[in-house]
């Protein structure tokens, strides 16, 4: 964990910049956005937090759930948090709305591969899982379920309650990469994640199942 580490930080906050940054271009899209996305618009329309506050003040009230489930928190937590949601406020600030179908369908490709590029960066730093994949894998741990049964367990109820709050769901899946993947990575030995798995649990390689997509406008401040 500790090798390198002039190299890894730098890697680390660039793929979070990223990362945040294609989620405000596959929301200006309007074409497929995750379920917590949803959630983040749904509360926007009661509020008057932009959206990267709303991810930031969510992944603190995650971060209490990880407290049962005796998880730790680490450097790359808490950088996933602020990063994230400056990189994807400043985003919905600078790229336009109600763009043409044809412009919504190349932003779309392009924020499927952005998302791509800055998950293989900022997990390849092995800094930790943020809140929202340290909460998944806590609770796969926990329970000895599957991390995509928990993870689609987490993001159907996410989806639910985005829904009610008002948040809009797009016409076309979103194909990010998969949040299992990317937590099995995160905590792989070597890594400071704080998880503690269960014997003959933690190998689990689902693949992942399609996923509907989910899209809207969100306020800016």
């Amino acid at each position: 964990m500790d090798e390198r580490p002039l190299r890894r930080l730098p890697q680390l906050l660039t793929g979070l910049a990223l990362y945040g940054f294609s989620l405000s271009v596959l929301i200006r899209a309007e074409l497929g956005v995750n379920p917590w996305s949803v959630l983040y618009e749904g509360l926007a329309r009661h509020t008057s937090l932009s959206f990267g506050t709303i991810s930031a003040v969510v992944g603190v009230l995650v971060l209490l759930l990880w407290i049962p489930l005796r998880q730790r928190p680490t450097f790359g937590t808490g950088a996933n948090i602020l990063v994230l949601a400056c990189a994807s406020d400043l985003g919905l600030h600078v790229l336009p709305q109600h763009l043409g179908l044809p412009a919504r369908i190349a932003l779309l490709a392009g924020g499927i591969l952005l998302n791509g590029l800055s998950v293989a960066l900022y997990v390849g730093a092995r800094y930790g899982p943020g809140p929202r994949d340290g909460l998944m894998t806590g609770m796969s741990a926990a329970t000895g379920r599957s991390l995509r049964s928990v993870r689609t367990l987490i993001e159907v109820a996410v989806l639910a309650v985005g829904r009610l709050l008002g948040g809009d769901v797009g016409p076309a899946p979103c194909c990010t990469p998969s949040r299992s993947a990317r937590s099995r990575s995160s905590s792989s030995p070597g890594s400071s994640t704080g998880a503690r798995p269960r014997s003959g649990h933690e190998d689990h390689r689902g693949v992942r199942a399609p996923v509907r997509g989910y899209s809207g406008t969100f306020r800016t401040q």
